[in-house]
């Protein structure tokens, strides 16, 4: 993947052990400091996975400051959908008949001291350009709230149920031991203002594009989070959609390698 550079920011990919620790160091410090979570040896949020991933870092072009990350996990079909850190805590047994490419999008993090929409335009130019070079044709990962306490999200949560449930031919089953089951639970109407506010800025995203979410969250004590499988099929996306990101990414907007 070529750098991009947009506004004040520039995206590349990790190239160095270096970079690598910088991502997990300012994971460490959106995911886990202040949060409740428990520290981190040395500072750094790190798992297996980092070293199966590609990793992407944005930074202010002027000062070199990290502003954002996440990292990239290609699959070349759901047949290896078990590989995905997302496969420890949701069942994705209906996943692995999808015979096309896919990419789980994780650890996705913004400065907390950064406040600048311009950031997750670039990151989805990112995302963009890798979909359209390796033909990616599903994105998918875990969407994360703050916190453990369900009931803090219950306009949201009502909100996916009643909106955004995955199709029943790919929707994850339990496996982890503590989950909340939202579609189940939940038969309030939304307040969908309240709603949106409470959702992370990356799952209102893709959910605006055509993405779905679990059918319950997981409780994810290790890092004080509650959280839903998304997924994203590349075909959803509707064709004006498309070339505004591909506009943003700096490609040919005519381009059909994700149409579907």
């Amino acid at each position: 993947m070529a750098t991009i550079d947009k506004a004040r920011f520039t995206a590349r990919l990790a190239v160095s052990a270096q970079d690598v620790r910088d991502a997990q160091s300012l994971r460490h410090l959106a995911f886990i400091e202040g949060t409740g979570a428990p520290m981190r040896v040395g500072g750094l949020e790190q798992d297996k996975f980092d070293d199966r991933c590609r990793h992407v870092l944005i930074e202010e072009t002027a000062t070199g400051k990290l502003v954002c990350c996440f990292r990239l996990l290609p699959l070349k079909d759901g047949s290896e959908i078990d590989k995905s850190y997302s496969a420890q805590f949701y069942e994705l047994s209906a996943l692995r008949v999808f015979t096309r490419p896919m990419t789980e999008l994780g650890r996705f993090c913004i400065h907390p001291d950064i406040s600048d929409p311009d950031i997750l335009r670039v990151a989805w130019a990112v995302l963009t350009r890798f979909v359209d070079d390796e033909g990616v044709e599903m994105l998918f990962g875990c969407s994360s709230f703050k916190g453990t306490a369900a009931e803090n999200y219950n306009d949201a949560f009502a909100l996916l149920r009643e909106r955004h449930l995955a199709p029943k031919c790919w929707r994850p089953k339990v496996k982890a031991p503590n989950v909340f089951q939202f579609a189940k639970r939940l038969r309030r109407k939304p307040d969908a203002n309240r709603a949106l506010l409470g959702m992370p800025p990356l799952l209102r995203s893709y959910l605006a594009m055509g993405g779905w979410v679990s059918d319950h969250a997981v409780v994810d004590r290790d890092m004080n989070t509650l959280h839903v499988f998304t997924g994203l099929e590349i075909q959803a996306i509707s064709p004006a959609r498309k070339r505004l990101l591909r506009a943003v990414a700096g490609q040919d907007v005519n381009k059909t390698a994700c149409s579907g």
